[in-house]
């Protein structure tokens, strides 16, 4: 019989602490302020502005508390705001219907039939049958796993493809190795989704922000030029710190008997019609994301249109009530709050106010280093990464522009930052699911590493990689 062991929380019984911190900042702030003369306010920082920040850190508060639901924070904070007149309700309800919602709705719905057909499955075990080494094999892993940035738009949803692979491949490594997996798998997965733009839903919010405060947000086509060759590099760096922290025998010849994955795994030697027609239906969706200045199709109408297909009647793989259960509602929800949340930032000067007495350095070299550390610290506080971008988005596109740097490079910047999240099991959902195959003291010990190292292959990337792509500071 397994046990499975619970680990309480040394502030567990702090709930109470939190919900009147929350009632206090928000309830009796607002208060204060709406009872305030104007003239007392000052012209720096109006009413709308106050409140704006009163709420927001109330929000920000309910966000260092894994006990409460991020999106209900971000739903009752974004309510506040529209019951207190600074944010116009109409825009609150419109934010479902953004392009970036669209996207990731059919986004996932295109995943779901995806996975259905084996495809996934089949590429893994092409690349592990081709392993000769544990290190060969650690690189190949951490390289498919990169891949599959482009085919499930969640880091949670390819930790959960990853199960049955690393469940098929413990029956084929030793036990040493198969820890080391364990722990590659997960790191691997929170690192490479900077590779795309619906990677995570960060991303989204990071884009959704941009264009909210300065016109023009980041497609995917910019996106893939920027993410993916950071994403290939620090994954085949996590690969190797990895192998150092496991202790895994690097250079031991090894062998897998590819036929008994193959088997467990379900995946015939010969590729399925649905396979193929899902494989060429991704390379088109992929294509047209990437040319879309050429032919001028919104990511969203494109990816629709092949969520259309894959769940047609006829040729598709997936039934459409399947698809649309498969959807994270509640990450839409959250991404929708914290658009209104970013608006009502921007749009009452908050933001602004925050930037010029917070933020801004002295120089755009100084805002870029300062972005990219705070990043990689803050998911010590706030363990969801969309929630961080929330939160660090709104404020550092002004102090960008307060100090002559370019906001979409240090928004992208901070965003690719924010993927270290891996200094313990509960920071992200794939080191959670995978936390029964590694020691904690392990990850640990790879953090203290891996996030120094993150955060300097950011800081690289900004000032010698992606000015060549296109992206100067």
């Amino acid at each position: 019989m397994q046990v499975t062991r619970v680990r309480e929380d040394p502030v567990a019984g702090w709930g109470w602490a939190v919900a009147f911190t929350l009632a206090g900042v928000g309830v009796f702030g607002a208060l204060a302020v709406l009872t305030v003369p104007d003239q007392a306010l000052g012209e720096e920082l109006n009413r709308d502005a106050l409140l704006t920040l009163i709420v927001f850190g109330a929000a920000v508060i309910g966000w260092t508390r894994a006990r409460i639901d991020d999106t209900f924070v971000a739903l009752l904070a974004a309510a506040v705001l529209a019951v207190l007149g600074v944010l116009e309700s109409e825009r609150l309800f419109a934010a479902l219907g953004e392009d970036q919602i669209w996207l990731l709705v059919a986004a996932f719905m295109l995943a779901s039939g995806v996975n259905r057909t084996g495809l996934p499955a089949r590429l893994a075990l092409g690349l592990a049958a081709r392993a000769r080494t544990p290190r060969s094999l650690c690189h190949l892993l951490a390289l498919g796993l990169v891949g599959t940035a482009l085919l499930i738009p969640s880091t949670s949803g390819r930790a959960a493809m990853a199960v049955p692979l690393h469940r098929a491949l413990a029956s084929a490594l030793p036990d040493r190795l198969v820890r080391t997996v364990g722990l590659l798998v997960p790191v691997v997965i929170l690192l490479s989704a900077v590779a795309t733009l619906t990677g995570a839903g960060a991303h989204l919010i990071t884009s959704q922000v941009l264009a909210a405060t300065t016109g023009e947000g980041i497609g995917f086509g910019w996106w893939l030029c920027w993410g993916l060759p950071l994403a290939l590099v620090s994954s085949h760096v996590a690969a190797e710190l990895v192998l150092r922290t496991g202790g895994a025998e690097r250079r031991t010849p090894l062998r897998i008997e590819v036929s008994a994955l193959r088997a467990e795994l379900e995946v015939p030697e010969r590729l399925r019609p649905a396979e193929v027609r899902a494989g060429a239906l991704l390379g088109v969706v992929v294509l047209l994301w990437s040319t879309e200045p050429w032919h001028g199709l919104p990511p969203a109408l494109v990816a629709l249109g092949a969520a259309l297909l894959v769940t047609s009647p006829r040729v598709g793989t997936v039934p459409m009530k399947t698809a649309v259960g498969e959807i994270p509602w509640s990450l839409l929800l959250f991404m929708a709050a914290t658009g209104a949340l970013g608006t009502a930032l921007t749009d009452s000067g908050a933001a602004g106010w925050i930037a010029r007495h917070a933020l801004v350095g002295d120089s755009p070299v100084a805002l870029l280093v300062a972005a990219v550390v705070l990043s990689t610290a803050l998911h010590l506080l706030v363990t969801s990464r969309s929630a961080r971008s929330a939160v660090l988005i709104p404020l550092l596109v002004p102090a960008a522009v307060a100090v002559g740097a370019n906001p979409v490079a240090v928004a992208f910047a901070s965003t690719a930052a924010a993927g270290f999240c891996h200094s313990l099991p509960a920071s992200a959902k794939p080191l959670a699911m995978f936390a029964e195959h590694y020691e904690p003291r392990e990850l640990r010990r790879l953090a203290v590493v891996l996030g120094p190292v993150t955060a300097a292959l950011v800081l690289l990337f900004s000032l010698l990689i992606w000015p060549l792509l296109g992206l100067s500071l």
